[in-house]
């Protein structure tokens, strides 16, 4: 495999499922992770957890909160702290943006998954707005409906065949 091949390779670590369910997203982002050694070792173990975690923009900074890395099983008197604060990479004009949009009514940054690409630490971010219950209700609805024809359609194909 080239190393060009093998930059462009992700590795799905942790995805926040919740988000898609509780939030219109908007649009992404790919933000970079500043992460210590052990905390490296425990998302290569798949150790972590996006759930009530989210994104405050503070002094020209993005910074994740309430995201949980469990502390590595190997790691010694120097371990990290699960919960601590992480400082995310992005480019100054898309912090910029997106602090402007959340300081408006409603809007609001989320992990939606943290991934490798290659051998750097990345995170998914997505601009946010809540779901009221009865655009849940609509999702669930549309998402049972869809299911319902796949699986007709999946049945009339295999009859087809006999």
């Amino acid at each position: 495999m080239t190393p060009e091949a093998a930059e462009r390779q992700t590795k799905t670590v942790t995805e926040n499922r919740k988000a898609r369910h509780d939030y219109h997203i908007e649009e992404t982002y790919e933000a970079g992770l500043v992460l210590t050694g052990t905390e490296v070792k425990s998302l290569r173990a798949g150790e972590c957890n996006l759930r009530d975690s989210y994104v405050e923009i503070r002094d020209g900074e993005a910074i994740m909160i309430n995201s949980h890395i469990s502390a590595y099983t190997q790691g010694n008197r120097f371990n990290h702290e699960p919960l601590r604060p992480r400082k995310l990479l992005l480019h100054k004009l898309e912090i910029r943006r997106l602090g402007q949009r959340v300081r408006e009514k409603g809007y609001t940054v989320i992990p939606l998954r943290i991934y490798f690409s290659g051998s750097r630490a990345k995170v998914e971010i997505g601009l946010a707005r809540g779901k009221h219950t009865y655009d849940k209700r609509r999702d669930l609805a549309e998402k049972d409906a869809r299911r319902d024809m796949e699986r007709v359609m999946a049945g009339r194909d295999s009859r087809k065949s006999e």
